[in-house]
């Protein structure tokens, strides 16, 4: 059963825009928002005024002083005036946390066209600050003075994968750089993204000078670097005449694990096999039905246990996906063509939104050197907090 079919209706994404990702000195969260907002509304062929309702993800957390930033798209336009707009908060998921509540809009009836947009501004903000705000996404750390910040949590999660599912011989470190070569080769492909340079495995394997060791055993490479930007997508209940073919939302799934780290198996990011097995139902696909997949990449680490969580492996074999070429982009089921948050950039606010926006430039046939052979049918998947928080979508073409 598709999400149609569920609830009678279609959610279409109709127009889209995005933003460079980095660190973008000359522009502030207003103007990456008009940016995208402006972009997404004149991709779906309507004007301002047409729009019903405006969702905004993002976390902020104390990265920058304006902490309500709801009603910044309205300077798109003076037709945008009295538009209900919303922030929405879930820490990294933010972006598809917005996207599912503008399409829960859609479906209630309440609005038959949704702005969604996802901005981060953060290289403003210092190391210790993004940090600090960062690991205010965490039950146990929230507060706490870390040198490692969400990196360590992340190389907490390896290491007890590696206690797990390891055999003792330190090969998890290559399967990450492996992780991390795949992404930064597929980023240089994608115009928007932060880091466009092919680095090799050998150099992401390699602890170095320009790869030291952030938190055993992460290197560098291994993290996602702070960003800045921004997305919006517009989402219909029918098409908007817009120039480029709408995209279907077949199915989508949310799923929340318990906050303290003592309740959850920090290998298996079980609520995130749930929004995944959620997802795909309302799709009414399996894994076999996808084409290609944009998941959170925060650290190479997540990627891995990712391809276990959706069901690509059993879990302990995801090195498995890359052994067999499966997560290449020339592969049965291409992971992070467009670099991932690794080499794209994770301005967190906006990651959520920019995979959707992704994924539909993927399915239109618009993603210019990222572009797969035709691909027909794709997930999102955008995660908040160490599996906490978790989203997928399911997108098809129309």
């Amino acid at each position: 059963m598709s999400l149609k079919e569920q609830f009678g209706k279609d959610v279409l994404l109709t127009g889209w825009g995005h933003s460079r990702f980095g660190k973008l000195a000359d522009e502030n969260l207003e103007s990456l928002i008009i940016q995208v907002a402006t972009e997404a509304i004149a991709g779906a062929g309507l004007e301002p005024g047409q729009i019903d309702e405006i969702y905004l993800g993002q976390f902020n957390s104390g990265m920058m002083p304006l902490a309500f930033p709801s009603s910044l798209a309205l300077q798109v336009s003076p037709d945008l005036a009295n538009v209900p707009a919303t922030r929405v908060e879930n820490a990294c998921a933010s972006g598809s946390a917005a996207f599912q509540q503008g399409t829960k809009s859609l479906l209630a009836g309440t609005a038959k066209t949704v702005l969604v947009i996802g901005a981060e501004k953060m290289t403003q903000a210092g190391a210790d600050v993004v940090g600090a705000a960062l690991l205010g996404a965490d039950y146990d750390m929230a507060g706490q003075t870390s040198t490692t910040g969400f990196t360590g949590l992340f190389a907490d999660v390896a290491k007890h994968y590696d206690k797990r599912y390891g055999r003792g011989d330190g090969k998890l470190g290559d399967v990450l750089g492996t992780i991390a070569a795949k992404n930064h080769r597929n980023g240089v492909d994608n115009p928007y993204a932060q880091l466009r340079k092919d680095l090799g495995e050998e150099f992401c394997r390699t602890i170095s000078d320009k790869n030291p060791m952030v938190a055993d055993p992460l290197r560098r490479t291994d993290c996602s670097p702070v960003s800045d930007g921004a997305a919006a997508v517009v989402l219909s209940t029918s098409p908007t005449g817009g120039a480029t073919a709408p995209v279907r939302l077949a199915g989508f799934g949310q799923a929340n694990d318990f906050f303290p780290a003592e309740r959850r198996d920090p290998t298996a990011f079980q609520a995130t096999r749930v929004s995944w097995q959620r997802a795909l139902a309302m799709a009414g696909v399996g894994l076999e039905g996808l084409d290609f997949a944009e998941v959170h990449d925060c650290f190479t680490i997540a990627e891995l246990l990712m391809y276990e969580a959706m069901g690509l492996t059993e879990p302990g074999q995801g090195a498995r996906a890359l052994e067999e070429g499966w997560v290449f982009k020339d592969g049965r089921l291409p992971v992070n063509v467009s670099g991932g948050l690794k080499a794209k950039g994770h301005p967190v606010g906006a990651t959520g939104v920019s995979q959707h926006v992704i994924a539909a430039m993927q399915l239109t046939g618009t993603a210019g050197g990222m572009q797969l052979a035709g691909p027909r049918r794709a997930a999102v998947q955008n995660m908040g907090g160490v599996g906490i928080a978790n989203y997928v979508s399911v997108l098809e073409a129309v």
